[in-house]
């Protein structure tokens, strides 16, 4: 007969209870302490990130279930739904007792699948004081900025955001989908404990940010960072999970986690089936030599 250790060489995890704590910790500037893997919930809205789930209690046993797997951050953002997955993440986590909810804003929503950029400070500010409400708290754990409107004045965004912090609304401030040059021009305004910019085995143009944030202290929070599941079929990371007896999906963020102390990735997904997988990942320690693998397989 097996015994647990063996089963656990077999699987290339360990077997805890809330693996995701075993991806180690990171305090978001001078805000909480989460541990490193974190969960994303623009997934568990309507098809397009539009509406209601189809299943409204699978969407919320997800949020859950990924809390009692050590899962303490949870991204969100106004324009999922709209609305509806910050409603959501109330509905299953408030009080948030231990659990950081970072939401965003920064995007209207004209149709399913539609973004479209808003960076009007006034704008802004509506949308923090409707997460307020929907989030049933008095200050957001962390606001991040969805995305620069190109319309708009940089630094009158920016702004908005140290105002918010000052008024005690917003703990910590993020960027989302910006290059240094102007998460620089963002310093010099408000502090920045985070950027959240598309980042995965395959997608690494993001490579000089990951650098500088790391360098900073700056929170890197990789999003899509397994793909939106199509990296479930990459061939290195195939080849590895087969070897330990584990999922593409858990080496590419193993992978992630291995390489940088600042990165909080945020993989989303409507399964609980793959929420474990996804937080069994934490618990994955790869070889030096698997990781070069990895580290060569962008253009494959």
């Amino acid at each position: 007969m097996s015994s647990a250790l063996d089963s656990e060489r077999l699987s290339g995890h360990r077997t805890v209870d809330t693996p995701a704590a075993a991806a180690g910790t990171f305090q978001i500037g001078d805000g909480p302490t989460v541990n490193r893997l974190g969960y994303g919930a623009m997934r568990i809205t309507g098809e397009g990130v539009w509406g209601p789930p189809a299943d409204r209690a699978a969407a919320v046993a997800v949020l859950r279930r990924a809390v009692e797997l050590g899962v303490n951050l949870i991204d969100t953002a106004d324009s999922y739904g709209p609305g509806t997955s910050e409603v959501l993440v109330r509905e299953a986590l408030h009080p948030y007792a231990g659990v950081t909810v970072a939401t965003k804003a920064g995007l209207v929503r004209p149709g399913p699948g539609k973004w479209v950029p808003c960076g009007r400070p006034e704008y802004l500010r509506q949308q923090c004081e409707l997460s307020l409400r929907r989030l049933g708290v008095e200050r957001i754990d962390l606001f991040q900025l969805h995305r620069v409107d190109p319309l708009v004045p940089a630094a009158d965004q920016f702004g908005v955001l140290a105002e918010l912090k000052a008024e005690g609304k917003i703990g910590e401030a993020g960027l989302s989908e910006v290059s240094v040059e102007v998460i620089e021009q963002a310093r010099g305004i408000v502090e920045i404990a985070t950027v959240q910019n598309r980042y995965n085995i395959e997608t690494r143009s993001s490579d000089d940010v990951l650098r500088y944030c790391t360098t900073n202290g700056i929170g890197f929070m990789p999003w899509a960072p397994v793909g939106a599941g199509s990296l479930s079929a990459h061939e290195v990371a195939t080849e590895i999970g087969f070897a330990h007896g584990v999922s593409p999906s858990e080496v590419v963020l193993a992978w992630l986690l291995q390489r940088s102390s600042v990165m909080l990735p945020i993989p989303g997904t409507t399964s609980l089936a793959h929420l474990e997988d996804n937080c069994r990942a934490a618990t994955l320690t790869l070889s030096l030599d698997e990781v070069d693998q990895l580290d060569g397989a962008a253009a494959s």
